[in-house]
C-alpha cells in the first residue's frame, strides 16, 4: 500500500494507480474503523498494522474511486518524526567517501600517502576502511528531526559550509513501542519506507572528523534533512536490501545504487537502538546512503540554483531546488 498526506487527511494509492481520500473513502463506506486520527496521520495509521490496511483494501474494491478522488499533487510531509536516527551500513560507502574526503578536504600530504600507497600496493589504505566496530554493531547518530523538508520545498544554502553534498538514502518510521528489543522482535516494528536525503556539508565533516572529539556529524550533518511525500508499508518491500535507487541533478542521472550488502539487517539496527531505552511510534531511521549515490564518492558538486531528484524504485521521488534566497527559516515546515 502506498500513501501520501494531504490537507484533508492520508490518500491511499489504488492498483490503477488512482489516489483515493481515505476520510472520504471511511465516510462512503462505513466499512472502516478508523478514527479521525487514524484517517488522517500517518503514524496512527500506520499502527493498526494488517488488519487496518485490510479493511481499507477491501473497501476500495466496494467503491468506484470517483467517488473518493484526492488530488496527490496536494501531499506535503507525510509525518513530523518524533526522533531520527541515521545509520551508516555499507562498507563501499565508507571506503569511496573517505576516500574523497581525504583527497579533497585533508591537508594534500595525507592525499599523497593514501594515493602513493593504494597505487603500489593495489589496495585500499587500512584508515579508510571502517574500524572492526562497524561490523560488531550498526553504527549511528541522532539527527536534528525538527529541520526537515517536503518534497518540493526549496532547500538553503548552509551559511557554514562551501561543499553541500546530498544523500540518497532508504528510511522508515516505527508503527510501535520497543524497548530493549530482540532483532526478532524490532523488525516487526517498521511501520513504513519512503525516500529521504540527508543532506551534508562535507568540508565541515572533514573538519570534524580531524579534530572534533565529538566526530565528524557534530555540525555537518544536522541542518536539514528532506523526506518524500510517499511511504510504502512493509509488504511493499519485502527484502529492502533489493532496492533500488538513482540521483538526478537539473534532470541528469548523476548515479545509481542499490541497499545490497549491508553490515548489520534492520532488526539489528532497531534492537541495538532499544538498548536501554525506548523507542516509539513516529521515530525515524534512515538505512544510510546507497552506495555510489553521493556527491562525495562521484567527487561532484552541486551548486546553488540547482535541482536534486532522488528516487527510489516502487517507492516515489523526492525533490528540493537549493534557492539561493531560502534560508533555514523560511524553508521548514513549507511542506506541511
Amino acid at each position: 500500500m502506498k500513501l501520501r498526506k494531504g490537507p484533508d487527511g492520508l490518500m491511499i494509492q489504488t492498483v490503477e494507480n488512482r489516489w483515493v481520500s481515505l476520510p472520504a473513502l471511511r465516510d462512503a463506506t462505513g466499512e472502516i474503523d478508523l478514527s479521525e486520527t487514524e484517517a488522517c496521520d500517518m503514524v496512527a495509521f500506520l499502527s493498526g498494522g494488517e488488519k487496518t490496511h485490510r479493511a481499507v483494501e477491501s473497501a476500495l474494491e466496494a467503491i468506484d474511486p470517483d467517488q473518493v478522488a484526492a488530488d496527490p499533487s496536494t501531499a506535503g510531509l507525510p509525518l513530523d518524526p518524533r526522533s531520527m536516527r541515521a545509520y551508516m551500513l555499507f562498507e563501499s560507502h565508507v571506503i569511496a567517501s573517505s576516500r574523497v574526503l581525504v583527497k579533497r578536504f585533508f591537508p594534500p600530504p595525507a592525499a599523497k600517502v593514501v594515493a602513493g600507497f593504494e597505487k603500489v600496493t593495489g589496495k585500499t589504505f587500512p584508515k579508510l576502511k571502517p574500524n572492526d566496530r562497524f561490523y560488531e554493531k550498526p553504527t549511528l547518530y541522532v539527527a536534528n528531526h525538527a529541520s526537515i523538508l517536503a518534497d518540493g520545498d526549496p532547500m538553503w544554502w548552509p551559511s557554514h559550509t562551501n561543499a553541500l553534498d546530498f544523500e540518497l538514502e532508504l528510511a522508515f518510521v516505527i508503527s510501535s513501542p520497543l524497548a530493549d528489543a530482540t532483532p526478532e522482535e524490532a523488525e516487526k516494528a517498521v511501520g513504513g519506507w519512503f525516500v529521504l536525503n540527508d543532506w551534508s556539508a562535507r568540508d565541515v565533516q572533514a573538519d570534524d572528523a580531524r579534530r572534533n572529539i565529538f566526530g565528524p556529524v557534530v555540525k555537518s550533518k544536522t541542518f536539514a534533512n528532506s523526506i518524500g511525500c510517499d511511504v510504502i508499508t512493509p509488504d511493499e518491500l519485502p527484502d529492502w536490501t533489493r532496492a533500488t535507487g538513482r540521483v538526478r541533478v537539473d534532470g541528469e542521472e548523476w548515479c545509481s545504487g542499490s541497499c545490497e550488502g549491508p553490515a548489520h539487517g534492520i532488526g539489528e539496527m532497531l534492537a541495538f537502538a532499544s538498548e536501554g531505552e525506548c523507542l516509539m511510534p513516529g521515530d525515524v531511521f534512515s538505512t544510510g546512503t546507497m552506495p555510489g549515490c553521493c556527491g562525495l564518492e562521484l567527487d561532484r558538486w552541486i551548486q546553488p540554483g540547482q535541482t536534486v531528484e532522488l528516487e527510489i524504485d516502487g517507492i516515489g521521488t523526492l525533490t528540493n531546488r537549493i534557492d539561493p534566497e531560502a534560508s533555514p527559516t523560511t524553508a521548514v515546515g513549507r511542506g506541511r
